[in-house]
């Protein structure tokens, strides 16, 4: 099996060293070995641990989601597929919280922005937004 240095790792999965010293120091990746003088050693299984990673912090997934999901995956056969469900449903949880006080955030925001004349020659000491900010409701 071809073993790859940190540089090729990384060149192959289109991310820094940096970034592959990080996932091995929060415990996402491991190199397989280290030569002779010492440099990080990886198989071309971890190439394929990097997608991985990538894809799911694309998608949102936290560190230690990942992580546990890198576990679940590694030993397949001793867990459910509704483990791993539990975990991006938890996400879309989340998302759909975030999504609902966005709205209403935008909701108050273009309302008191509505209310405003928005006239450049007006003073802005008259401005309805500077107002609405300032009432206590």
């Amino acid at each position: 099996m071809k073993m790859l240095q940190i540089g090729q790792l990384a060149k192959q999965a289109g991310v820094s060293g940096d970034t592959l010293r990080f996932y091995e120091k929060v415990g996402l990746l491991k190199p397989t070995s280290r030569s002779e003088s010492g440099y990080r050693l990886y198989n071309e299984d971890a190439l394929s641990r990097v997608h991985f990673i990538m894809k799911a912090k694309r998608l949102g997934l936290t560190l230690d989601d990942i992580q546990e999901m890198l576990e679940i995956r590694l030993e397949a056969s001793q867990h459910s597929c509704a483990e791993v469900k539990g975990i991006t449903q938890k996400k879309l949880d989340e998302i759909d919280q975030k999504i609902a006080e966005l709205t209403q955030i935008r909701v108050a925001l273009k309302k008191i922005n509505d209310a405003c004349c928005g006239h450049a020659d007006d003073n802005a000491s008259h401005c309805s937004i500077l107002g609405a900010l300032e009432t206590n409701v």
